[in-house]
């Protein structure tokens, strides 16, 4: 990991809006409030992890402050991912403090990453704060899969989640990561559950992020494929449906739902990346696949700077955002691209 230490700009350095070097327009935040999850999935964790000291990690108050700070900077949508995020013990006072800022606020969308198991819990919560969709991550429909796949998940309470949030009025959409050997025999009949229940579907390609113990040249099932085997079934016509997330995606003449598919092995989407990545220690990724990044919990804290000082130092990071990652999975290069779990940096 790359830190770079704070300046201190004059306070007239902070613009009132957030650019890189190649015109792309900052507007998208993805915030990891934690990095504990309640699942291990192979392709994300390893089985015994380490997690962050409590002394590292941010209070709830901080993460707001700084989601306040790039909402002001032009931020218009949060994503609130983990590790689990609903793990966080009183995430919701975080939730309900951040929806109070859509609308006038300058907020236009909060939304959540979650792996559904806490969804019974606060599904209400979440829709009365203002949330209006969620991803939730479902990689099988099968039992005895899904248990191995997240070493000791159950399928049933996930799928109870999943229900929950329906009934609470959020529109779910479900994200399967592509896991050959593994999912790539059911995504017909999880296309089909998703029709019959009025959810999106969206496929995404298995990347090299963090040691785990399975072999990722041995998981990765590029989606070129999966995509074409689901058009001998079904009829996906393009679709200029967006998110503001990476996915491009197909309309479903069958189920009227929509499938996506986020490659970023074999067709990246770099060139319209709005997105940058804030840790629950502080730390500031430009981009999930590269390294460099800045420590915003330093100025965050220092009563000096001041707020004026902290968006100079998230301005001046934005102008390191790269041009696009340098993911690779390849039986020559046995180590991931990048040593951090997913789960640090925030699905």
């Amino acid at each position: 990991m790359i830190l770079t230490a704070p300046k201190a700009p004059s306070p007239s350095a902070a613009p009132l809006g957030l650019t890189d070097p190649f015109g792309r327009h900052v507007t998208y935040l993805r915030v990891s409030v934690t990095d504990r999850c309640d699942l291990r999935c192979v392709y994300c964790m390893a089985e015994d992890m380490t997690f962050l000291p409590k002394s590292e990690v941010l209070s709830l108050e901080e993460l707001d402050r700084l989601c306040g700070t790039f909402i002001d900077l032009g931020v218009r949508k949060l994503r609130l991912t983990g590790g689990e995020p609903l793990v966080r013990k009183n995430v919701m006072s975080l939730v309900r403090s951040l929806g109070a800022r859509l609308g006038s606020g300058g907020l236009e969308e909060l939304t959540l990453t979650t792996n559904g198991t806490q969804l019974t819990k606060f599904a209400d919560g979440l829709a009365r704060a203002g949330v209006r969709r969620i991803n939730v991550s479902l990689d099988t429909l099968d039992a005895a899969a899904f248990k191995a796949a997240t070493r000791w998940g159950e399928l049933d309470k996930v799928l109870d989640g999943i229900f929950a949030a329906k009934a609470a009025g959020l529109h779910v959409k479900i994200n399967a990561v592509a896991l050959r050997g593994v999912n790539e025999d059911e995504f017909d009949r999880m296309l089909a559950w998703c029709g019959e229940h009025g959810f999106d579907l969206c496929l995404i390609e298995t990347m090299p992020l963090g040691e785990i113990s399975e072999d990722r040249t041995d998981q990765f099932l590029p989606l070129s494929l999966v995509r074409a085997r689901l058009k001998q079934r079904w009829t996906l016509n393009d679709s200029d449906h967006t998110t503001g997330g990476p996915a491009r995606y197909y309309d479903v003449a069958e189920t009227g739902t929509r499938l996506g598919f986020i490659t970023p092995m074999t067709h990246n989407f770099c060139e319209s990346c709005n997105r940058v990545r804030l840790t629950c220690t502080g730390t500031l990724y430009m981009c999930l696949g590269q390294e460099d990044a800045a420590d915003l919990r330093a100025p965050l804290r220092d009563a000096e700077l001041g707020e004026d000082g902290l968006r100079a130092v998230i301005a001046e990071a934005i102008t390191r955002k790269p041009k696009g990652h340098d993911f690779i999975i390849d039986r020559r290069r046995p180590a991931p691209a990048l040593a951090r779990h997913m789960s640090v940096t925030g699905g």
